[in-house]
């Protein structure tokens, strides 16, 4: 790990990875919430931007503070915690300082499509010869290797590549994206999680890699039980619902004022919940008293689902929570704001206070929860460059002449 000069006056952030040193020039989700998470985690992140195009996720609603001082919350929530620096990486200036930078730092994260580094000479090969220990960590449509590497790729792309795409949504209906961004979101935790495993290989061998992560790939691995399906069955993955392939019952029940999910299908669950329910003798109804006979898709839909459904009917989403209480898996489908408001999010600390412009927003916090770590308070995302005197000043150790005549130049 790179050590900074305790007297260099360079923010050094708490927690486990405080010290670590990451540059990351990336954009929109896929990169900024891996690096996210790094900072969050305790390393110091410094955000590269292009001067004159920063990264236009800038430029995504929602929107706080005054009229003309608009902040995009949407950045925020993927770039809090960070430091803000500008270099034009097609400058030879700034192609120089990136070097520089580069000697200085444990880790690189970008999100370019796979080539683009290497046409502006700034490859992987360049910088390990500066940094022999650095971290290259490397998110694409299709990773670096491979007849699709070239292709551009987003999130959707991820998802429709990946095969979750073709098994969401409905079965007389065609397929279904998933309802918030996985592809990228997905890529961005492999990358954190390859990351943290090239470090601990750097500590042995004193070499660093390059940690290349692919949207597809990742949207593969979470495609459950597809792959094993078609694999030993020939089975082929479709849009099934709220239902799953063979587990029963298991997905969505109308309730008195909504949806709940219920996973009863053991039968042990199976058991209490009849129970429950006051009609213990459906857990030893010979049509319905084993897993077995319950997994049937006919039994399920014309024995299991009505019962269920008089049952649920009668109760509200908090009264069945209340009813099922730790003894069933039984939980309220919520919406986004039952979530932000439900206590229990609240005793994880999982929603934060952000700083954006002059107040605090709301936002997700960090889900990783380890014991001897205090979570700080977040600091806000930083604004195109605000940090350029201080990084380049201590980190790299430029004089103001040379901070000046870059800035003229507009490397920085």
């Amino acid at each position: 790990m790179t050590e900074v000069d305790p007297n260099s006056d360079f923010p050094v952030r708490s927690g486990p990875l405080a010290g670590l040193v990451v540059l990351d020039i990336t954009r929109v989700v896929a990169g900024p919430f891996c690096s996210m998470l790094l900072a969050d985690l305790g390393a110091s992140v410094i955000k590269i931007e292009n001067p004159e195009d920063p990264d236009y996720a800038r430029t995504f609603p929602p929107f706080v503070g005054d009229e003309g001082r608009e902040l995009s919350a949407f950045f925020t929530q993927f770039n809090r915690n960070k430091l803000g620096l500008t270099v034009n990486l097609k400058s030879p200036e700034g192609k120089a300082l990136l070097k520089r930078l580069v000697r200085k730092a444990d880790v690189l994260v970008e999100n370019f499509r796979p080539g683009t580094m290497d046409k502006l000479g700034l490859g992987y090969e360049v910088l390990k010869a500066e940094n022999p220990r650095l971290i290259y960590t490397a998110i694409s449509g299709f990773g670096r290797t491979g007849p699709n590497s070239s292709k551009p790729a987003y999130d959707n792309t991820g998802q429709a590549a990946g095969g979750l795409w073709s098994m969401n949504g409905y079965p007389d209906r065609p397929p279904v994206r998933v309802g918030t961004i996985i592809g990228d979101l997905a890529a961005a935790l492999y990358a954190a999680i390859g990351t943290l495993a090239a470090l601990r290989q750097v500590d042995k061998t004193g070499i660093g890699q390059v940690v290349d992560v692919s949207q597809q790939d990742s949207v593969l691995t979470l495609t459950e039980n597809a792959v094993v399906r078609y694999t030993a069955r020939k089975e082929i993955a479709s849009p099934l619902g709220n239902d799953h392939p063979f587990v029963r019952p298991y997905g969505q029940f109308p309730c008195k004022d909504g949806y709940v999910f219920f996973g009863g299908y053991t039968d042990k669950f199976w058991a209490i919940t009849c129970g429950l329910f006051g009609e213990p003798d459906k857990a030893t109804d010979p049509e319905i008293d084993t897993m077995e006979k319950r997994f049937d898709p006919v039994v399920a839909e014309t024995k299991v689902k009505p019962l269920l459904d008089r049952w649920f009917s009668r109760y509200t989403k908090a009264e069945l929570e209340e009813l099922a209480g730790d003894q069933v898996p039984l939980s309220a489908i919520k919406t986004i704001a039952e979530v932000v408001e439900d206590p229990h999010i609240a005793a994880r600390n999982m929603i934060v206070q952000v700083p954006i412009g002059r107040q605090l927003l709301g936002m997700f916090g960090l889900p990783i929860k380890l014991s001897e770590m205090a979570e700080a308070a977040p600091q806000k995302a930083p604004a195109p460059g605000e940090h350029n005197d201080l990084i380049l000043a201590r980190l790299v150790g430029l004089s103001p002449e040379e901070l000046g005549v870059m800035k003229s130049r507009g490397t920085v």
